[in-house]
């Protein structure tokens, strides 16, 4: 991304392994489920490189259940009322994406949220966790016909804000957040310390830069 310091109007970010670990909470509503059926609960690290599969993920990894089976469509829900009751218990923003949220209102340069998570569990995590009075803009999951990888959420995003999508950054944990960047013509910056599941290496999203730690990306926008 050389060249392109200062250049940007915005910086937008996923949520889930990009500025919150939600990981705790979700791996919960899973091991609720599991307690329930009489079986142990799992350590966090099975559940966490599948956070970014949402609820299918998840119970994958508690009861072993696909989307091709029968009772996967009543475990899903009751695993998403389960996570309902928890949604901020154990999540926390990211310890060292404190400062650069610090850094990024102290600029001042504006800076929001797309997620893929549903405004019914996103709103009470933004706002739970002190960001939603500061982010310029949230797009959840629903809020736009598409969810990523498909542009949609982004550019609804870039259109709240008023500026034309080049101008902005996104920044992600998952390969569908680079292709949803690059799709509404936005620069793109993956986040090595995420939920980067099993899918293709980071190395290979072609994101304009990959960064292993928060303070990386106050460098690239000089601001470090």
């Amino acid at each position: 991304m050389k060249g392109l310091r200062g250049a940007f109007g915005a910086v937008l970010f996923d949520l889930d392994g990009t500025l919150v670990d939600s990981a705790p909470d979700l791996a919960g509503a899973g091991n609720d489920m599991r307690l329930e059926r009489g079986l142990p609960a799992l350590p966090l690290s099975h559940y966490r490189p599948m956070v970014g599969s949402g609820a299918r993920g998840m119970v994958g990894i508690a009861l072993k259940v696909t989307p091709e089976d029968a009772d996967f469509v009543a475990l899903r829900d009751e695993f998403l009322v389960r996570y309902e009751t928890r949604l901020t218990r154990e999540s926390r923003v990211f310890g060292e994406m404190l400062p650069v949220l610090a850094a990024l209102d102290a600029h001042p340069l504006r800076w929001g949220i797309v997620t893929n998570k549903a405004a019914r569990y996103t709103t009470p995590v933004v706002d739970g966790l002190g960001l939603g009075a500061r982010a310029a803009v949230v797009i959840s999951g629903d809020t736009t016909p598409h969810s990523k990888p498909h542009p949609a959420p982004l550019l609804e995003a870039a259109r709240r804000l008023g500026l034309p999508p080049a101008s902005c950054l996104y920044v992600g944990d998952d390969q569908r957040d680079v292709q949803a960047g690059r799709a509404a013509g936005m620069h793109t910056v993956a986040v090595a310390w995420g939920y980067l599941g099993q899918g293709e290496p980071i190395a290979a999203w072609q994101a304009d830069a990959v960064i292993a730690r928060p303070d990386e990306l106050l460098q690239l926008l000089a601001m470090a």
